[in-house]
């Protein structure tokens, strides 16, 4: 059998960055080490597997980056080769989050012209039922959704099965937490996933500019309808149609909705002639559609019409340890799309970021990690480098100015206060911190915004707010 010379090799792959560049498009983890272990290259998908990073994991042992149970056992970088030979077994890799992950662990030693090892080459490929989208960070990935929280996993296996049918989709949630995402990779996983896409905002135009968007309109129905257009239910057909904001459609408008469900027939603006459209409905409404019916706001019969399938995205200050995940996913994402070295955050930021309540749920913290990594230029993210309005609260501004990273100077040390509830709002903590430090202080207003970390006329502008006397 013929082998490739090394000269040749090196004449194709000249610089460690082209090796780098064709190893990170494999979907195995790859590392290249020397005879003794020592990590010289690791690629994309063992930067994912494992949760090191690989700027830093250089010039470590294998051991300290793998964390594999066969490191301790028979693996042949740690007690040597044997026949100089490939071996392949089935072994367990702690990730970042402690979990155990099933992986099929290939060693090969890279034979020099002596006959012995020069190198070392070292693949990973999970094993089971698991994939490679659920990394070693324990996130579990569908499509641009990611999380690991019981919630979200459950809603990730039930996708497959439910892009399998043509049943109508409610999608509830909060602002931000990806309900158009989620929308989307139903139909990219469904057999309309070559057909067309098609998404409006029911709450976005007028009530008789959105009843021809969606139903379409024929010459003369109205002034400056001068030629017939189909409508969003024909420009969908073979594919979904997508309303976001269902909530906000109108009664008239509902009740059409109604009837295509019924039929499948849409009936233009002006016209009398129907034409059947082939389309899946996927709503999705951040409001109580329930309570909308009891109001007399939303039509009981379209709900029981579109309601067949309901998936409820949480908030993500419900999702736990998905907001750690989510940090290091968009910090991944934004590192390579905006080309910066940014090795993650700093103790402080993350506390921060941990404790915020995230009003506007994943698509706020998405914004939030975009914005530090435009603006960070050390190689980890600061509580300078975060948006103004996360230091408004007392227990951040603090933090900010003692660890000089605030405008002021350094405020005396802030006591722990009680175990405060998850239902407590940040108003709630507020007011609780003032009355702390006024209590601390024997009620002297100076010494309790040194406490706080904020100026006189803030302390008493903010007890005004609360009404504290």
């Amino acid at each position: 059998m013929t082998t490739l010379d090394p000269t040749s090799l090196m004449k194709m792959l000249p610089d460690t960055n082209s090796l780098s560049a064709l190893l990170d498009e494999l979907p195995l983890g790859v590392a290249i080490m020397d005879p003794h272990g020592t990590l010289l290259l690791v690629n994309k998908a063992y930067e994912t597997l494992t949760g090191v990073d690989r700027e830093r994991v250089v010039g470590l042992g294998c051991l300290h980056a793998l964390r594999c149970d066969y490191c301790m056992k028979d693996c042949p970088v740690m007690v040597g080769w044997d026949k100089m030979q490939t071996r392949n077994v089935d072994a367990d890799i702690i990730n970042r989050e402690r979990r155990k992950i099933p992986v099929r662990l290939t060693v090969s030693p890279l034979i020099n012209e002596d006959g012995d090892a020069g190198g070392i080459v070292e693949t990973i490929a999970i094993r089971g039922s698991h994939t490679l989208n659920e990394t070693t960070t324990g996130v579990f990935g569908l499509g641009d959704l990611v999380g690991n929280s019981p919630q979200i996993k459950k809603i990730f296996a039930m996708v497959p099965s439910i892009a399998q049918t043509d049943s109508s989709v409610l999608i509830t949630g909060e602002t931000g937490t990806g309900k158009d995402l989620l929308a989307e990779e139903i139909h990219n996983a469904s057999d309309r996933s070559k057909g067309p896409f098609i998404k409006i905002n029911c709450g976005a135009l007028p009530d008789t500019l959105l009843e021809s968007e969606l139903f379409g309109h024929t010459k003369g129905a109205f002034t400056g309808a001068d030629h017939d257009k189909p409508g969003r239910f024909r420009l969908a057909h073979g594919g979904t149609l997508f309303l976001t904001e269902i909530g906000d459609l109108p009664l008239p408008l509902q009740v059409k909705l109604l009837s295509f469900l019924d039929d499948k027939v849409v009936y233009p603006l002006g016209g009398t002639k129907g034409f059947h459209t082939d389309v899946r409905i996927i709503v999705a409404t951040h409001r109580d559609l329930e309570d909308m019916v009891r109001n007399k706001q939303f039509r009981q019969d379209l709900l029981y019409r579109l309601n067949v399938i309901r998936l409820h995205l949480p908030p993500l200050r419900e999702r736990g340890e998905d907001i750690l995940m989510l940090h290091d996913h968009f910090l991944k994402m934004f590192q390579a799309r905006f080309g910066k070295k940014v090795e993650g955050f700093s103790q402080n930021a993350t506390t921060i970021l941990q404790d915020y309540a995230y009003p506007g749920n994943v698509r706020e913290l998405r914004n939030l990690i975009e914005y530090a990594i435009n603006f960070c230029d050390e190689k980890s993210i600061r509580i300078r480098h975060l948006p103004g309005y996360l230091l408004h609260t007392p227990q951040q501004t603090a933090l900010a100015e003692k660890t000089g990273q605030g405008e002021s100077s350094a405020p005396l040390p802030l006591q722990p206060l009680s175990n405060p509830t998850k239902k407590e709002s940040w108003e709630d903590v507020q007011r609780r911190m003032i009355l702390d430090a006024l209590l601390k202080t024997g009620g002297r207003k100076q010494k309790a915004a040194e406490i706080l970390g904020w100026g006189r006329s803030t302390l008493w502008r903010k007890m005004k707010h609360f009404g504290i006397e």
